[in-house]
């Protein structure tokens, strides 16, 4: 118990307390979560980094985030030059984020300048100097110490310039100037039509390039990043799916805890006595991943409830995601057979998270598991359904959002039990998702027709590092909780 609340406890801590990581290339720590995991330890230091994407991507965000996590957790001071937006609106619009720009401008600890381009001055005149914007600048970045600075965005600085020597010429003299004030820099900027941004030279000057995206499939919508160049150093280049909540903004790398977790040999009751029998008298390792599958109607849920219920008795707090019912139908129908929640609900050792999966993407459900989980700290999750994510998304895609799921429980010493249902025309031995691979016991529920009724029946596929049962068990759902060794009586 103490090992497993330890991994717990380590998966919980905030985040590294540090400018830099140590290495080949100097980085700095963007706060942002996930970021600085794919990125192997932030942003380059000192040097400019440009993110780009389309309206509504997310840059402006991203960017602010950066200097808010810079100077509340790594004391760094930070420089917003908006070309576009004023300090109020975007005290506004960070505020919903809960970031409280307005506090950190008056503690001077973070300075937003808004600077006004007029384009038809710069078109009239034919004149484009960056000579006052770097006295702007500078003068900004020594009176508070900043070692931050964001520049949103290069097209509103820029607009107006039609002559491309010119642009390309101010663009290298932004980025060199920015290198020799020894500031970690980002420069926000629109995608092009066929190139990462309007101008197509940016990427070629930056020293690390992240894009954002933001795309409609299947009328569900959802954010990608991904890092297309990062001079210097290894990073992930996957695309890896990112989401904008109260928190701030989550990246949620593909591998990001992989297979370093652990394996506890404590056991724990599957509240069901006859079932820990057929595991040797003991029930699932703490920690493990169980899959509980069949056809609808065989109990998935009821042996899902009857495993909750029986960690909310030992003291353990117990988080159930639910798909197809509300809270209160769930305790209603748990309650028909012998297994009441309803007063671990009322002490909160029971929490119910009740949506349909089409509420959001895959991405969002993801995220608020993540989210619940540091928040409430369970030691046993149920997800219920699996195979309703179908809906919102492909196979492959659950797949890979399950493995990271799986990987963070397994990480944080969190034992998971997952329901998946069988159609008639499967294999009963193959789950829907396809994600049996994954679990460490897997249980399969039958109810085959015989003799003009339906019997229910349990085996145990497979249960990794203990003996177990290679007996199909007959079992009954009784108002006394679920019986196995039991036929259903006429």
């Amino acid at each position: 118990m103490a090992h497993a609340r330890r991994d717990i406890s380590d998966m919980m801590k905030k985040r590294p307390r540090g400018k830099t990581v140590v290495g080949a290339l100097a980085k700095t720590l963007t706060g942002i979560t996930g970021l600085d995991d794919i990125t192997g330890g932030g942003l380059p230091k000192g040097r400019p980094s440009l993110i780009c994407g389309g309206a509504g991507s997310g840059k402006t965000l991203f960017s602010i985030e950066f200097l808010v996590r810079g100077a509340t957790e790594y004391n760094e001071p930070g420089v917003f030059i908006a070309f576009e937006e004023s300090e109020e609106e975007l005290v506004q619009n960070v505020a919903s984020l809960g970031f409280d720009l307005k506090k950190l401008v008056a503690q001077k600890k973070i300075i937003v300048d808004h600077v006004h381009i007029e384009r038809s001055e710069i078109e009239e005149t034919g004149e484009f100097d960056l000579e006052g914007l770097f006295v702007r600048l500078s003068h900004a970045i020594d009176s508070i110490g900043a070692k931050r600075v964001v520049l949103d965005t290069l097209e509103a600085l820029f607009a107006g310039l039609p002559n491309e020597a010119i642009l390309r010429a101010e663009l290298r003299r932004l980025f060199r100037w920015l290198k020799d004030k020894g500031v970690t820099a980002i420069i926000t900027g629109e995608r092009g039509n066929a190139t990462l941004t309007r101008h197509g030279l940016e990427e070629y000057v930056a020293d690390c390039v992240i894009v954002l995206d933001h795309r409609i499939f299947n009328q569900v919508s959802t954010r990608r990043l991904r890092i297309v160049k990062y001079r210097g150093t290894v990073h992930g280049t996957n695309e890896y799916p990112f989401i904008i909540g109260s928190p701030g903004i989550s990246v949620l790398p593909i591998t990001s805890i992989g297979l370093q977790h652990g394996a506890p040999k404590q056991r724990l009751s599957t509240g069901v006595p006859q079932l820990d029998e057929m595991m040797g008298g003991k029930g699932y390792f703490r920690g493990s991943s169980i899959l509980v599958s069949g056809a609808a109607g065989t109990g998935k849920s009821s042996f899902a409830a009857a495993f909750a219920a029986a960690a909310c008795a030992r003291g353990e707090r117990s988080l159930y995601f639910a798909f197809e019912e509300s809270p209160a139908q769930m305790l209603r129908n748990m309650g028909s057979i012998g297994i009441e929640l309803g007063a671990y609900v009322r002490k909160e050792r029971l929490i119910v998270h009740a949506v349909r999966p089409a509420h959001y993407g895959l991405e969002m459900h993801l995220l608020a598991m993540h989210d619940l989980v540091r928040k409430m700290r369970p030691r046993v999750v149920v997800i219920d359904p699996i195979t309703n994510l179908i809906s919102i998304g492909d196979r492959l895609e659950i797949i890979a959002m399950l493995t990271r799921l799986i990987d963070f429980l397994k990480a944080a010493g969190v034992t998971s039990i997952f329901t998946s249902l069988t159609s008639g025309d499967m294999v009963e031995e193959q789950s829907e998702v396809g994600v049996s691979s994954l679990m460490d016991t897997w249980i399969l529920l039958r109810n085959p027709e015989q003799d003009g009724e339906r019997n229910r029946a349990l085996y145990i596929l497979k249960s990794r590092g203990m003996p177990h049962s290679n007996k199909i068990q007959p079992f009954r759902l009784t108002s006394k909780g679920i019986q196995l060794n039991a036929k259903n009586k006429s």
